[in-house]
C-alpha cells in the first residue's frame, strides 16, 4: 500500500494553501463584502442627532437649571448619557456598505469564516482526488483516499455549529425558543417513525438492504473469529429507533435555520419589485422539495428508469444515470441557493429600517441607548443568520459526496465504480486476503504478547506483526461496513436533511402567512 502517494501530496498541498493563503483570501469574507453581494447595513443615529428631538428637562427653579448645566459641562449630564426621545420621532437611517472591518466584530464571525473557508478547500481537495482516481484508478486503489477525511471534518464542523447555534436558544431566560426546539424535535421523531415504516418500493431509503448486508457480514465475522453463531448483532427495530432519534435531532437543529430562511424569503418578496426576481426566489425555495422527491420511486425513478414511452425502445435513463443526475441536482441546488443568498441577507439587514418604522407607529418614549441597540442588533447577528442559511446546505452537499464515494457511485453516469480506491479505504485487497485468510500465526501472537512495547518497536518481526494486525482489522471493517451499508445510511441521511430543510422553511412560511401584518 502506498500511503505516501498522490493522495497524501494533495492533502499536504491543500493544508499548506489553507494556512498560508487563507489569511489573505477568504471565501466567507468575499460572500459578504464583495460587489456580487452588495450588502448594505443601516447606521444607528448618534446621540447628537437624537438629542435635538429630545424634549428639554423641566426645572423647579434657576438653581436646578444652573446645576444641570454645570453637570453637563463637566460631562456628567443625564444618567450615563441616557435620555429619552419620542418613539414617533421622524429621523432617517444612513446606509453604509458592509466591509471587513465591520465583520470582525460580529458574533460567530470566526466560526463562519472557518466553516466556509475549510469547506471550500475541502471541496477542492475532494475534486483533485476524484480526478486522480478517474485518471489512474489502478494506482489510486493502492492508496487511502484522504479527501474523505476532509469531508468528514466539514460535516462534523457543520453539525457542531448547528448544535452551538441551537444551544443559544436554551441559555436565555425566556423559554419560548427552547420549547419550540423540543416540540419540533418530537414532531420530527414522530414523522421519522412514520417514514421508516414506508415500504422501499415507495420511498427509496436503502435501509433494508443496508441492514441485511450489515447483519450478514457481521454474523459471518463473529462466527469465523469468535465462534459465535448469530443471526446478526443488531435488531431491526432497535436500529430504526436510533435512526429515528438521529432524524429528530437533525429536525430540531434545522428548525430555526428553516424559520429564519422563511422569514428572509418572505421579506425578500416584500421588498422585491420585479416579477422575474420573485420567480427566481420561489424556485430557490422549492428546490429542497424537488430534491426530496428524487427518493420517491413512483414520482421520479420509476417514470425515468422503468417506464417506456411511446416511440421509445428503452427508458429515458438507466439506474446509474439516475443516481448521477441526483448528485448533480443536489450540487446545482446548493449553488443556486448560494447565488440568491445576498438577496436574503439584504432582506434581513432591512429589518433595522423596518423596526424603526414600526417604532414610529407607537406612542410614548424610548431611551437613546435602546433605540441604538434596536438598529445595531440586526447587523450584530448577521454572521449567525448567514450560518443558519449555509450550514444546512454544506451538511447536505458533503453528505452527498460521501454517499457517492463510499456507495461506489459515479460522476459520468457509467456503471458503479468497483475497487477500494473509489471508496477511499484500501489497505488490503479483499481478493488477496479475506477475514478468514489473514489471521496472525501462533508464533507472531506469542511474540507480541511476550515482549514490551519498547522492544517491539526495535524488532522488525514486531513491526510486521503490527502491520498484519492493522491489515486484519481494516479488512474486517471493510467486510462489515460494505458499500451497501454506506449507501443506505448516507443516502437516507441526505434525503432526510433535504426533507427537514424544506419542511422547516415551509412551516416558517405558514407562520408568516398567518401572523404577518403585511
Amino acid at each position: 500500500m502506498a500511503v505516501l502517494g498522490i493522495q497524501f501530496v494533495i492533502t499536504m498541498m491543500m493544508a499548506t494553501i489553507l494556512s498560508r493563503v487563507g489569511a489573505h483570501f477568504s471565501l466567507a469574507r468575499w460572500l459578504l463584502t464583495s460587489r456580487f453581494a452588495g450588502l448594505v447595513r443601516y447606521l444607528h443615529p448618534s446621540d447628537e442627532e437624537l438629542r435635538q428631538f429630545a424634549p428639554g428637562p423641566l426645572y423647579k427653579d434657576k438653581r436646578d437649571k444652573k446645576k444641570a448645566k454645570q453637570a453637563e459641562k463637566n460631562g456628567n449630564g443625564g444618567s450615563n448619557g441616557t435620555f429619552n426621545v419620542p418613539r414617533n420621532t421622524e429621523f432617517g437611517l444612513e446606509k453604509a456598505p458592509v466591509v471587513v472591518g465591520d465583520l470582525v466584530q460580529l458574533r460567530y464571525y470566526s466560526e463562519y469564516q472557518w466553516l466556509l473557508d475549510f469547506a471550500a478547500y475541502s471541496l477542492l481537495t475532494y475534486a483533485l482526488s476524484e480526478v486522480y482516481i478517474f485518471m489512474l484508478p489502478a494506482k489510486a486503489n493502492q492508496e487511502v483516499n484522504l479527501s474523505l477525511v476532509w469531508l468528514i471534518l466539514v460535516i462534523g464542523f457543520s453539525f457542531k455549529l448547528l448544535l452551538s447555534l441551537t444551544g443559544q436558544y436554551f441559555e436565555g431566560e425566556e423559554g419560548g425558543e427552547r420549547s419550540l426546539v423540543l416540540v419540533m424535535g418530537l414532531v420530527y421523531l414522530l414523522v421519522a417513525m412514520l417514514v421508516l415504516i414506508v415500504d422501499e418500493s415507495n420511498l427509496e431509503t436503502g435501509l433494508d438492504e443496508a441492514y441485511r448486508s450489515f447483519n450478514a457480514s457481521a454474523a459471518a465475522f463473529l462466527e469465523s473469529n469468535a465462534g459465535l453463531d448469530s443471526a446478526g448483532p443488531a435488531s431491526k427495530l432497535v436500529t430504526k429507533f436510533f435512526l429515528a432519534l438521529w432524524c429528530a435531532l437533525i429536525g430540531a437543529l434545522f428548525t430555526f435555520p428553516g424559520l429564519r430562511t422563511a422569514r428572509m424569503h418572505w421579506d425578500s418578496l416584500k421588498y422585491s419589485q420585479s416579477n422575474v426576481r420573485n420567480v427566481l426566489l420561489h424556485v430557490g425555495f422549492i428546490l429542497p422539495l424537488v430534491l426530496t422527491t428524487l427518493w420517491i420511486k413512483p414520482l421520479t425513478r420509476d417514470p425515468l428508469t422503468q417506464r417506456v414511452y411511446r416511440n421509445m425502445a428503452q427508458p429515458l435513463m438507466t439506474d446509474a444515470q439516475f443516481e448521477t443526475m441526483r448528485l448533480y441536482l443536489i450540487i446545482l441546488s446548493v449553488i443556486y441557493r448560494l447565488a440568491v443568498m445576498p438577496t436574503y441577507l439584504q432582506a434581513y439587514l432591512n429589518l433595522a429600517y423596518q423596526k424603526v418604522q414600526d417604532l414610529k407607529q407607537e406612542a410614548g418614549k424610548i431611551s437613546n441607548i435602546e433605540l441604538q441597540r434596536l438598529v445595531i442588533r440586526v447587523f450584530y447577528y448577521l454572521c449567525v443568520v448567514t450560518l443558519q442559511y449555509v450550514a444546512p446546505m454544506i451538511l447536505i452537499v458533503y453528505l452527498s459526496f460521501l454517499y457517492k464515494t463510499l456507495g461506489l457511485g459515479s460522476w459520468d453516469a457509467s456503471a458503479p465504480v468497483t475497487g477500494s480506491g473509489a471508496a477511499g479505504a484500501s489497505v488490503v485487497s479483499t481478493e488477496e486476503c479475506s477475514v478468514d485468510e489473514c489471521p496472525l500465526d501462533k508464533g507472531s501472537e506469542e511474540f507480541v504478547s511476550d515482549i514490551g512495547i519498547g522492544e517491539m518497536l526495535n524488532q522488525e518481526e514486531a513491526v510486521d506483526a503490527i502491520k498484519d494486525q492493522f491489515s486484519l482489522a481494516w479488512a474486517s471493517f471493510k467486510h462489515i461496513f460494505t458499500p451497501q451499508v454506506f449507501k443506505g445510511l448516507l443516502g437516507f441521511s441526505t434525503w432526510w436533511c433535504c426533507f427537514s430543510w424544506f419542511l422547516s422553511a415551509a412551516i416558517g412560511i405558514g407562520y408568516q402567512t398567518y401572523f404577518s401584518n403585511a
